[in-house]
């Protein structure tokens, strides 16, 4: 049973967005899939936290376990947090996901998994050399997913 709640995960909180980012690119609102301009992301991260909403929904009518449903509310919740950022600074989401996955999976399984650290910096520094943020946007980006999402994740899974 917990691969069909992965799998539900997996489609409210990425394939449905991914389609939506692809439909996007060939209608012609954005040129990417990074989405890179700030103004777009403002139109597109509703549109992801409403697909993440309804599958927090399907999980709670179907009775989800307790950290599976903390995992997408954490993430639903990081999702609110950038959306206001975005609206006055391209804080990088890339890091932010990175570094809440982190400290989702620290809290899940304990403070070893932080030796992973270097692979958000990895992400950050892609971001930063691809010239996609500033070094500022991507450690923010780190912050706020790591203090977000395992935050989230720490109280609702408890």
């Amino acid at each position: 049973m917990g691969l069909a709640w992965g799998v539900e995960a997996i489609v409210f909180a990425a394939v449905i967005p991914v389609a939506y980012i692809k439909y996007g690119i060939k209608s012609g609102k954005w040129s990417d899939r990074h989405v890179g301009n700030r103004q777009r992301r403002l139109l597109l991260i509703p549109v992801i936290m409403a697909s993440v909403s309804i599958g927090i929904g399907t999980m709670l009518w179907l009775g989800a376990p307790r950290q599976m449903l903390a995992l997408v509310v954490a993430m639903l919740t990081t999702l609110a947090v950038l959306l206001p950022i975005t609206a006055f600074w391209k804080i990088s989401v890339h890091t932010s996901v990175a570094a809440g996955s982190l400290a989702i999976l620290a809290c899940a399984y304990g403070p070893m998994v932080w030796l992973a650290v270097p692979l958000v910096g990895v992400i950050a520094w892609s971001r930063v050399f691809l010239s996609a943020h500033t070094l500022a946007q991507t450690v923010a980006g780190g912050g706020v997913g790591a203090i977000v999402a395992g935050g989230a994740f720490s109280v609702l899974s408890s």
